[in-house]
């Protein structure tokens, strides 16, 4: 079974459904995806990390997918996302041995700040979970689109099992407006909240950048 090891399109929305439809004709999905938000160049400009910091989490993310790879091999379903240098793991591993040793080498990565570890100890989930995770996702991104006065892509978010994760800079009414919305998309089981908040002036200079 091969790896997908750096999933990336230039659109997250296209990302997520591109994936699943991707899922969805191959016989079996990879064990190992890098990255849980798609960053292609329209997204680097608007994206409210500076460049650098982007360019560390791109970094981060394949650098921890080749320490996963030589901890656990194949036998593991590992998702690898860092948003301004925290990592969140999330997927499904063989036992708790695994769980452990799968964190304590991804916070040894240069740069990687916390690791926040939402890997389950459980049978790996099936294509069709994680054509569904991915679909979801596709519509919180779409709700966050359609929402009045919200950035969209000032969110990364991530699925698996239905839970669903929000990371991003953002402010405190940002964060609590994007939660509300993400909790009333059908399908949600319940939304984990790892945001960063910033204050309306810290925003207004990253616009200003």
């Amino acid at each position: 079974m091969a790896l997908l090891t750096n999933f990336r399109m230039n659109s997250p929305l296209a990302a997520l459904l591109g994936g699943a439809a991707l899922c969805t004709s191959l016989a079996g999905c990879a064990p190992l995806l890098v990255g849980g938000a798609a960053v292609g160049s329209a997204m680097v400009v608007t994206d409210r990390r500076s460049s650098g910091v982007q360019l560390e989490d791109e970094t981060i993310e394949l650098k921890a997918g080749q320490r996963v790879r030589a901890t656990v091999g194949e036998r593991s379903h590992v998702n690898i996302t860092s948003y301004q240098r925290l990592v969140l793991l999330t997927g499904e591993v063989y036992n708790e041995a695994d769980k452990a040793a799968i964190e304590a080498t991804i916070a040894k990565v240069d740069g990687v700040k916390s690791v926040v570890n939402e890997l389950a100890v459980m049978w790996p989930s099936s294509t069709s979970e994680r054509s569904r995770d991915l679909l979801l996702a596709g519509k919180i991104k779409a709700t966050f689109v359609d929402a009045a006065g919200l950035q969209a892509n000032a969110f990364t978010v991530v699925t698996e099992r239905g839970v669903v994760y929000l990371m991003g800079r953002v402010t405190e009414e940002e964060a609590t407006r994007g939660i509300d919305l993400a909790r009333a998309v059908p399908g949600v089981v319940k939304v984990v909240r790892l945001v960063e908040v910033i204050t309306p002036e810290q925003l207004r200079n990253i616009k200003g950048r």
